[in-house]
């Protein structure tokens, strides 16, 4: 499952993605004819409301839920047609997540977090943790990198969770509302990290925000409404 070299070519396409839920006898619309591009590279926001059915569209983006119905290709693959197994792949290889909650595991090291995703592809150990040791100095933790999540801040959390997402070299990175449990200038530092990633390394970049502030620096922002997409125009 080679991923495709070439930068200008699609990383996602959506085509009349329909996601709907059964509840009881009432059938539940969560997303419905959503066609979406975004190119290798990209920066992008996606808006949305409570309810709107943005988490919903993170979710499939990031082959964490399946659509119903329509035609999604990620890296030129068909995740249509991909079994449970080769899905687990694409994730593993294409997608780092960010996560407001970190979802770092409490009992691994800040050097193991880091690790755990090459473990996942049978990278062995002493190879792990060199490349999660080089991504920690990377993100500027390596000092921390025997600690433990409950001893390190906020911010400290947050890097960790980063360059765990990075660490596999992905071709997307999905983030979601990274800064909403940090204060405002390890907010900032963690978006400045986040920016210079997408612009040095051109990794994709899609943020869930609430913030228009955070949208404002990307370039480009789609609002979720009801169920639909639109592309908002961003100021020159």
């Amino acid at each position: 499952m080679d991923m495709l070299n070439n930068n200008n070519e699609r990383l996602i396409r959506l085509r009349d993605i329909e996601k709907r839920y059964r509840l009881a006898e009432q059938e539940l619309r969560i997303l419905s004819g959503v066609s979406l591009e975004i190119a290798r590279g990209e920066s992008c926001a996606i808006l949305g409301s409570s309810g709107s059915g943005k988490s919903t569209l993170l979710n499939i983006l990031g082959l964490l839920d399946l659509p119903s119905s329509g035609f999604y290709h990620l890296g030129g693959h068909d995740v249509f047609t991909a079994s449970p197994d080769d899905l687990a792949a694409l994730r593993n290889r294409l997608i780092g997540f960010v996560f407001q909650s970190f979802n770092l595991l409490p009992r691994l090291s800040a050097l193991d977090n880091v690790a755990l995703p090459l473990s996942y592809r049978g990278v062995a150990l002493r190879e792990s943790r060199e490349r999660a040791h080089a991504m920690l100095e990377r993100v500027g933790l390596a000092a921390r990198a025997g600690h433990l999540p409950a001893d390190l801040s906020g911010g400290q959390r947050q890097r960790v969770a980063i360059a765990r997402a990075l660490v596999g070299e992905p071709a997307l990175i999905l983030a979601d509302e990274p800064t909403g449990n940090l204060d405002a200038a390890t907010a900032e530092d963690i978006m400045q990290l986040l920016l210079e990633l997408n612009r040095a390394n051109g990794v994709t970049l899609v943020i869930v925000t609430h913030d228009p502030g955070i949208a404002a620096r990307l370039e480009r922002r789609i609002r979720v409404r009801e169920g639909r997409v639109v592309d908002e125009a961003v100021p020159a």
